[in-house]
């Protein structure tokens, strides 16, 4: 089956990462920190350029690495597209259709799994993919991204989550682990299903939804089993821990109203999930992500947790300004978020590099 080469797909990459670095400054721009007047013009897209444009670029990019073929590079290929057409200040509804062609596209990809693997997982996957669709929907239909929230979050912990429930499968068999997925799930479903109608019942039902997983996540996944091992392993369950901790925390705040936007801890609400729970799971799987999708060597490093402790240090500052009302505490606590996926790019870059030497050669002895 032919598919894109791995140099091919480098550009797609490089779309979604022009998203996620205007997305960032525009993040800034909403917390009142100066910058670049193109940034600052799509404060008001910050969620759209994160989730579809920079997110849907790598999940898609991803998926279709796993899928084969060269239909699935549409997705990542449409969600790119999007991103640099809102960058551009092109017609918003026509990035809208890209979106919901990449959406698309991604649930299309994941009805192929299902349909060659019927598992509870699988299932998982492809729903994740509808509430993206979905969401992209809502926001397309009536002009407000706040309404399209929920349903984009659950897109993004649906996908983790049921990434995490395949490798339970190693874990002793545990009856409940299951059937309290599923209830978990269908609970942040209906919330973030209903919220577009019913904000008030639909938010509660989702942050619910959202904290039950969080449990779920710390109970049931091998994280906390590999947190025992050594080396990437370990590396990459610490990530996971953390971040499930963050989601648990982005559900608290949201149990208190941190939905709405005008809520005092909307700011706390919507970080702690996308950047301190996606964010830690990005920079845990980033050393297998990338070898897969470029076919470039990144060996592991005690380096990785440089990021990943300023990540965690940054999102805390951030929450501490918001929480204690001092909105330049909170400007701080952003920038220095940005200034960590800076450097974890940066460390990824140094570890291709260094994933790229040959290896030395030993000493001849005796």
């Amino acid at each position: 089956m032919s598919t894109l080469p791995p140099l091919a797909r480098v550009p797609l990459l490089v779309l979604g990462l022009l998203s996620l670095l205007t997305g960032v400054f525009a993040g800034l721009a909403r917390l009142g920190v100066e910058v670049p007047a193109l940034a600052a013009m799509h404060a008001g897209n910050h969620a759209a350029l994160m989730i579809c444009a920079f997110f849907g670029t790598v999940i898609c990019l991803e998926r279709a690495v796993a899928l084969g073929g060269l239909w699935p590079y549409a997705g990542p290929a449409a969600a790119g597209a999007g991103g640099v057409l809102l960058l551009a200040g092109g017609p918003l509804p026509a990035a809208q259709l890209l979106f919901l062609i990449a959406a698309a596209t991604l649930l299309g990809g994941g009805i192929v799994v299902v349909r060659r693997q019927l598992a509870l997982f699988t299932v998982m996957l492809a729903v994740g993919a509808a509430c993206w669709l979905l969401g992209t929907l809502v926001w397309w239909s009536s002009g407000n991204v706040h309404a399209a929230v929920p349903l984009w979050l659950a897109f993004l912990i649906l996908t983790i989550a049921g990434e995490r429930l395949e490798l339970t499968r190693f874990l002793p068999a545990r009856p409940t682990a299951a059937p309290s997925f599923v209830a978990v799930s269908a609970l942040i479903l209906a919330g973030a299903l209903l919220a577009p109608f019913e904000e008030g019942v639909g938010h509660g039902l989702f942050a619910a939804g959202v904290l039950a997983m969080a449990a779920w996540l710390l109970i049931f996944d091998i994280a906390r089993h590999n947190a025992r091992q050594q080396g990437l392993t370990r590396f990459i369950a610490i990530c996971l821990l953390s971040g499930y901790v963050w989601l648990a925390l982005g559900a608290l705040a949201a149990l208190g109203g941190g939905l709405a936007p005008a809520s005092p801890l909307h700011d706390t609400t919507m970080h702690a999930i996308a950047l301190g729970f996606v964010f830690s799971m990005v920079f845990g799987h980033a050393a297998i992500i990338f070898p897969a999708v470029l076919k470039v060597k990144i060996p592991y490093h005690p380096a990785f947790y440089v990021p990943l402790a300023l990540l965690h240090a940054s999102l805390a500052l951030r929450v501490a300004g918001s929480l204690v009302e001092l909105p330049g505490l909170r400007s701080w606590g952003g920038i220095a978020n940005a200034l960590t996926l800076a450097v974890f790019i940066a460390t990824m870059i140094v570890s291709v590099i260094r994933g790229g030497r040959p290896p030395a050669r030993r000493r001849r002895t005796g």
